[in-house]
């Protein structure tokens, strides 16, 4: 392999000298706030054991993280996916060493029927996007434009800083934009990348704006930001910033909202406010799968509920990027998806059911 696949892991540690504006709130009153929720989890849930059956055959896909969704036309879901294992799978549950490797790819489902969509072709798959010269793109958050006819994926590129195991680094931005129903690639576009921001956690559609939330990471610290622009064209408008108390047409302006954030975790409409679904990366390798909430888009987060403790963490394994997928919400029971992975590679050509998504139903209800 080019890379490691860790390479997304949240390695979060509190750093020294690195703030977060005080979040005082004017958080405004909202029942999402003041409301005790309290979090019941039941793991396994739909389309875990679809995918799953699905990997197992080692027909297309067969394993992968960053698992965004995004509803279609034709009541089909497109699961977003970055670094991900192609077929076939050895009668043992293993793969092969030379098993086709890419950095991103779609599987597109439609009641339960699963295609997995890539670049190439079937005798010589590729990403979907094309790795550049010295590196590669890895899938983040998701929607569709122009009255669904687009699917627009946000692309980040990283490129090759040496030869070693980990000399890789973040570069920039991209928005790739496929169509919705062939998924041939339309264009790879630049989206703003000067502040040290990679704003792929996730898009948030509300009250006329498309809402950007980024992740400034540092390594051992990781940090939200909040963009946005108008409509849900990404590309073709100015977009602002948020500052804390207002919104700046300078991207160095936006300031950190969180601290804690995986790379990958979502916001989303609670109530009369707002639900933040993220790994807790204030801990190294953590279980930890929190909710916070706030009355307003850029928070300020408060009140964190523990959803989940991933039971997979431990020795080798990680989990990571846990977020929700509201678009296949219950009522009140969360969709929260989270990856697993190994930091030895090795094991995840042992045991194919290492790296596939995870998900778990979360009902969340107000505390008796």
């Amino acid at each position: 392999m080019s890379r490691p696949l860790v390479a997304v892991v949240a390695l979060s540690l509190t750093a020294a000298g690195l703030a977060v504006p005080a979040a005082s709130a004017n958080a405004a009153s909202c029942g999402a706030v003041q409301t005790d929720w309290t979090a019941q989890a039941t793991p396994h849930a739909a389309p875990e054991g679809l995918l799953n059956a699905y990997s197992d055959t080692g027909k297309g896909w067969t394993g992968a993280d960053s698992t965004y969704s995004v509803p279609l036309s034709g009541g089909r879901t497109a699961w977003v996916f970055s670094d991900t294992f192609l077929g076939p799978v050895n009668p043992d549950g293993s793969r092969p060493k030379n098993t086709p490797f890419l950095n991103n790819s779609f599987v597109i489902q439609k009641g339960q029927n699963l295609t997995t969509v890539t670049g190439g072709t079937a005798t010589n798959p590729t990403s979907l996007v094309p790795p550049p010269s010295n590196g590669w793109y890895w899938f983040g958050a998701a929607q569709t434009s122009n009255a669904g006819r687009n699917l627009d994926v946000v692309a980040l590129r990283f490129e090759k800083t040496g030869t070693g195991q980990w000399d890789w680094r973040w570069a920039s931005n991209y928005l790739a934009r496929f169509d919705s129903k062939t998924f041939k690639l339309q264009s790879l576009k630049p989206i703003p990348s000067g502040a040290n921001v990679q704003w792929s956690g996730w898009l948030l559609r509300d009250h006329g704006y498309t809402y950007i939330y980024g992740v400034e990471d540092l390594g051992a610290s990781k940090y939200q930001h909040v963009a946005r622009v108008r409509g849900d064209e990404l590309t073709a408008k100015a977009w602002e910033y948020w500052t804390g108390s207002g919104w700046s047409s300078d991207e160095t302006a936006s300031v950190r909202v969180l601290q804690g954030v995986a790379n990958e975790h979502s916001v989303t409409r609670w109530n009369d406010g707002y639900l933040l679904v993220t790994h807790d990366t204030n801990e190294l390798f953590s279980k930890r799968v929190l909710g916070y909430f706030s009355c307003s888009p850029t928070g300020p987060w408060v009140k964190p509920v523990e959803l989940f403790h991933t039971p997979e963490t431990g020795g080798n394994i990680i989990t990571y990027n846990s977020h929700d997928h509201p678009d296949l919400r219950s009522g009140n029971t969360l969709l929260v998806s989270y990856n697993v992975n190994s930091l030895v590679s090795d094991e995840l050509y042992g045991d194919v059911s290492i790296y596939r998504p995870r998900f778990v139903g979360v009902t969340l209800a107000a505390a008796q």
